[in-house]
């Protein structure tokens, strides 16, 4: 909704639904017996030629759960009056794939795969969230090795900017701007490239593990990045040329899904949309974890609260981010040689892992001590690999500044070498909340600008 729109207060309609997933249909409102016609399918030129035969009054409509403006499975159901939406529900569940069920079922060290798939653009917070959440529950926390810290960091902050660069992307292609979408995954393109090279794959990485990281970021993998970072800050301020005082762009997000600061406290919204407000609020400075509160950063602000000053805001952090990542880098480059996981190996799995040309895989040297020279290492290595280790009785909640905002997860251990419970708290899925209230009092084209400026993941919120 627009600026004015909010203030004045939106006219909600309670119109009742008999069947949505019905053909098109004409019923009488249960509250005011005005005609309402449901729109299930068909031409629309067909459509509208049935509104005005029948002198239907209000119309709903499904939007998704496979529109390309939805942000994948996402379900919009819009009661329209002409070209004005009266009423915006959101319908989510279509993407269900059981990750926190499953993860019961598997050792701590497996439930890296699960998690990492669930905001399938922010893997490495997923996994990193995940890991911090194991390591207080197994009183790990004060040994955990500077380097892996620092690496989790520098991988959260490029992986940061990846998913802003997606979320600017695929908004300017649902406004028709398709040369914001290729310059977008252009740039993502770089990061991706560093991330196969450190991890061995492009996304769902399961990099992050308990006690640290999987293997080390070598020299060459540094020289890479720093080789990429001029072109992308060439690509990031390309977008910015092109979209920020883009008068096109403007007229479309300007005063478009306003919400205030205390509706988006109310509603448990965070990121980009309640900075966007003129919150500061960022778990990185009030709740520092990975030694944030060691790096020098600012928290973009505006008091806009709409639509374009989440893009700006979005743009901004992504400076901010590849600020941090060159402190990151210098103190890689200082700390070379330093161990990347715990020192316990009861923990510590998986053991001196390496990427090679020939894929992922344990280390010659650790693979002919525990085949050929010690069978007491082997044994362990193979408890540890298919039992798992075991966490000690107990709770935690643990939450960390994802690009959408705060990602909490709530383990519960029963002393056992699986998660007895594991839950996200992802804020794709509070985001949303707010989508009637960005949505409702706007016209129909402002609706995919609203949903656009929440940045939803759909893998997040049915997970």
């Amino acid at each position: 909704m627009t600026r004015d729109q909010a203030a004045a207060g939106a006219d909600y309609l309670d119109a009742s639904t008999s069947d949505l997933y019905a053909g098109n249909d004409l019923f009488a409102d249960s509250v005011d017996g005005s005609a309402v016609y449901t729109a299930g399918g068909g031409d629309w030129d067909e459509i509208t030629k049935d509104i005005a035969t029948l002198g239907a009054e209000r119309i709903v409509v499904n939007m998704g759960p496979q529109h390309p403006s939805t942000h994948g499975v996402l379900r919009l159901v819009l009661e329209l009056d002409g070209e004005t939406v009266t009423e915006a529900r959101a319908g989510i569940g279509f993407l269900h794939t059981g990750i926190e069920k499953n993860m019961e079922f598997r050792t701590w060290v497996l439930g890296t795969t699960f998690c990492t798939r669930m905001d399938y653009l922010t893997p490495l917070f997923n996994e990193a969230v995940y890991c911090l959440g194991i390591e207080r529950l197994l009183g790990i926390e004060e040994a955990i090795p500077q380097r892996a810290s620092e690496i989790r960091v520098l991988m959260m902050e490029l992986n940061r900017i990846s998913s802003h660069l997606i979320c600017v992307a695929t908004g300017g292609m649902e406004m028709g701007a398709t040369t914001i979408m290729t310059i977008g995954f252009r740039e993502r393109e770089r990061l991706l490239r560093f991330f196969e090279a450190v991890s061995g794959l492009r996304m769902n990485h399961a990099y992050i593990r308990p006690g640290g990281v999987a293997n080390d970021v070598l020299p060459e993998h540094l020289d890479q990045l720093e080789s990429e970072l001029p072109a992308l800050r060439r690509g990031i301020r390309e977008l910015e040329m092109l979209m920020l005082e883009n008068p096109i762009l403007k007229a479309r997000t300007v005063d478009v899904g306003h919400i205030s600061l205390a509706h988006a406290m109310a509603l448990g919204v965070t990121g980009p949309i309640l900075r966007s407000c003129g919150l500061p609020h960022d778990l990185r400075k009030s709740a520092p974890y990975c030694g944030y509160e060691t790096y020098e950063f600012d928290v973009p602000t505006r008091r806009d609260m709409d639509a374009y000053a989440r893009v700006v805001i979005r743009f901004e952090e992504m400076w901010q981010s590849l600020r941090i990542a060159e402190q990151a880098i210098a103190r890689l480059r200082a700390s070379q040689g330093q161990p990347v996981m715990v020192a316990d190996k009861k923990i510590a799995w998986p053991a001196q892992l390496s990427v090679g040309a020939d894929g992922q895989g344990n280390s010659l040297d650790h693979i002919r001590n525990i085949m050929g020279e010690s069978m007491e290492s082997l044994i362990h290595h193979f408890k540890l690999v298919t039992e798992g280790f075991r966490v000690p009785a107990g709770q935690t909640y643990v939450a960390i500044e994802s690009p959408k905002g705060e990602l909490g997860v709530h383990l519960v251990s029963d002393g056992g070498t699986r998660p007895y419970r594991a839950h996200f708290r992802d804020p794709s899925f509070h985001n949303l909340q707010c989508a009637s209230a960005l949505a409702e009092g706007g016209l129909v084209a402002d609706v995919v600008v609203a949903v656009a400026s929440i940045d939803p993941v759909m893998g997040g919120v049915d997970r």
